[in-house]
């Protein structure tokens, strides 16, 4: 069974910021990554400006917005809702507010997480994001909520999200323990109960060239995956370009 050719690529590219926080400067540069990946024919650009400003920063996200405009493609921002601002960062909101990104992806991440690793409980934190859905739905951006395989998707279309990004952590794992086909039902179940909701679906975390083809051919109908970590560690090897070529290749069935 072939991926639907309709799934789109949004690369992140938070960890070309990591690498060059780590050192100080402007090198690697964001923009320039950022073009290189959109001439090579990604679909967007994802980013996760975190408060600690520890990859992606304030600036990289109005210089991007600006480069998507100019591609006319979609910018899509990550980040918890409920994180207070502080200096350097006012909020994801705000944000988002000023800068109107095409996409906003709420994720439940605290300050002392490595990596984004579970979706919102719905049950219990739906009412404390519906005002802020609004607010950002108002500011003209669609809004995407992650969500873990099982949980209540239902109750996002329900306070007025527009998507669910599924968090493919666990298939990933269960896909290198060799076990795929343990974790992939539960996937599919849930993309499709987000659809009988009226929800879009997108789909991101420690996908890979590896493990992606498979998965979309269990979950039809994903429209988007954001993709960053494992796609700059393959470019690392065989190019920014290429990679992101590789991934298209993969997206188109081929």
């Amino acid at each position: 069974m072939q991926a639907p050719v309709s799934t789109r690529l949004s690369v992140n590219l938070n960890k070309i910021a990591v690498l060059r926080n780590s050192r100080g400067g402007a090198e690697p540069d964001v923009v320039r990554a950022a073009r290189t990946v959109l001439d090579a024919g990604a679909h967007g650009i994802t980013v996760h400006p975190r408060p600690d400003a520890r990859h992606i920063r304030h600036d990289d996200v109005l210089a991007l917005a600006g480069v998507c405009a100019e591609y006319g493609v979609e910018f899509n921002i990550e980040g918890n809702p409920f994180a207070p601002p502080r200096e350097g960062y006012p909020g994801l909101v705000a944000l988002c507010e000023r800068v109107r990104p095409a996409q906003v992806t709420l994720v439940p991440d605290g300050d002392a997480q490595i990596t984004s690793d579970h979706g919102f409980d719905f049950a219990r934190e739906a009412g404390a994001l519906a005002p802020l859905v609004s607010r950002l739905k108002e500011a003209g951006c669609r809004v995407s909520l992650f969500a873990d395989a099982g949980s209540e998707v239902a109750l996002a279309a329900g306070i007025g999200a527009d998507r669910v990004e599924l968090y493919t952590g666990p298939y990933a794992e269960a896909f290198a323990a060799g076990q795929a086909g343990q974790a992939l039902p539960a996937f599919a179940a849930t993309a499709a109960a987000a659809r009988a909701a009226g929800l879009g679906v997108n789909a991101g975390h420690d996908l890979s060239q590896a493990n992606l083809g498979p998965f979309l051919a269990a979950v039809p109908g994903v429209e988007e995956v954001s993709i960053g970590h494992a796609l700059i560690g393959e470019a690392l090897y065989e190019g920014l370009a290429a990679t992101v070529a590789r991934y298209l290749a993969i997206l188109a069935g081929r």
